[in-house]
């Protein structure tokens, strides 16, 4: 009987910390995420990770193992004895950490399986507009008139802006010498965010600005497009010297890129081309550039040559039906920016499928607590001091 005693009590402990929090972590979903425990209302991302939960019968064969291999002293009588050392706290709770250990794997199994709650959205009409925001990335970017320089004010600004526009579809295109798609329209701003961020001069080739090149990739990433409105927003501080497409050629082609949808709506609208909004960065054809530091850390500059072709930027405008602008500090990129905030129409689009919600520190933080449990269980109460 007592052997069998020592054999159940680990399960025992189990079930004092399962049960409990099972309950515990049901209510954190219903209550901290407000997701009902139904059929329908979460999945698992990651189901295959169930191939781990059985990992925490380990948790028991390995307790078995070293209670098998624990020194036994051998005696004549051990009544006794045997009465003595079955009595006090110390025994009943000393499978207590086998069991907070194996509830607290079998809780980070679940949550590496990935628990998500599941918002379904049927069918929703969110307004928005589809925009691809072209970035030069030239080596005259360095240029310091605007602070920083023009090329990492542009991308604070772009962030701003990409943060402002939470319902539309924005993508990037990045280009000097040649035109490459930073990233495809996208509604996870994050992950555009991100990539923006990580940007840098020399990254790709920079000695030429191809501008009707650019132009001519964000228009490939709006070609099929069904938004009602689509805007390319072009930030350049150069004229363009390399590519095989003109820009005027590039604007003509958006000017009149026919739309998925037909040229007309169902009530009779028409549905523009691309609009092309420009910003020129830089006032003059010679700019200061950081060159290094001095022996006290301070920036020293020099004078650099770089051409500008407003007319050229302008008539891309005036072309597509968008705006220019001209900046030559970081204030003037802010309200040039606030500016097409302010002018961009926006388009009803359907917005179908689900958002799904994490609910993985649900399961995480009750096992972090029954690790820690056991961590003073092992160390205070049952540890055998000298």
């Amino acid at each position: 009987m007592k052997r069998a005693l020592r054999y159940l009590l680990p399960f025992a402990w189990i079930a004092v910390f399962f049960v409990p929090l099972v309950y515990v972590v049901v209510w954190w979903i219903e209550t901290r995420y407000e997701v009902p425990i139904q059929d329908g209302s979460f999945r698992f991302e990651r189901p295959w990770a169930a191939l781990l939960l059985p990992g925490a019968l380990l948790v028991l064969a390995g307790h078995f193992a070293n209670a098998r291999r624990a020194p036994r002293l051998q005696l004549s009588r051990v009544h006794d004895l045997a009465v003595i050392g079955r009595s006090g706290l110390r025994v009943w709770l000393r499978d207590a950490p086998v069991g907070a250990r194996f509830v607290a794997v079998l809780l980070l199994g679940f949550a590496l399986m990935g628990p998500q709650s599941i918002h379904a959205r049927d069918s929703a009409d969110v307004e928005g507009i589809d925009i691809v925001l072209t970035l030069d990335m030239s080596m005259s970017m360095q240029a310091s008139d605007i602070q920083p320089n023009r090329f990492l004010a542009t991308k604070q600004v772009v962030d701003d802006f990409i943060q402002r526009r939470p319902n539309d579809r924005v993508g990037a295109v990045i280009f000097g010498r040649d035109a490459f798609t930073l990233m495809p329209l996208t509604t996870d701003k994050e992950a555009l965010r991100g990539s923006i961020a990580e940007l840098e001069l020399g990254m790709i080739d920079g000695r030429g600005t191809a501008i009707g090149n650019a132009v001519g990739t964000a228009l490939n990433r709006l070609r099929d497009s069904e938004a009602m409105s689509r805007v390319i927003i072009l930030l350049t501080d150069g004229e363009s010297n390399s590519g095989n497409v003109s820009p005027e050629q590039a604007a003509e082609i958006a000017r009149t890129l026919p739309h998925p949808l037909g040229n007309e709506t169902p009530d009779g609208e028409s549905r523009a081309g691309v609009k092309i909004y420009t910003i020129l960065m830089g006032r003059s054809d010679d700019a200061p550039v950081q060159q290094g530091t001095d022996i006290f850390g301070r920036p020293m500059f020099d004078r650099g040559s770089f051409p500008i072709n407003p007319e050229l930027l302008r008539t891309m405008a005036e072309t597509t039906g968008g705006q220019y602008f001209q900046v030559a500090d970081r204030q003037g990129l802010e309200r040039s920016f606030h500016e097409i905030l302010d002018q961009l129409e926006r388009s009803e689009m359907e917005d179908t499928g689900r958002v799904y919600g994490e609910l993985f520190a649900a399961f995480v933080w009750p096992a972090l607590f029954l690790l820690v449990l056991e961590l003073l269980l092992r160390t205070l109460v049952l540890r055998r001091w000298p």
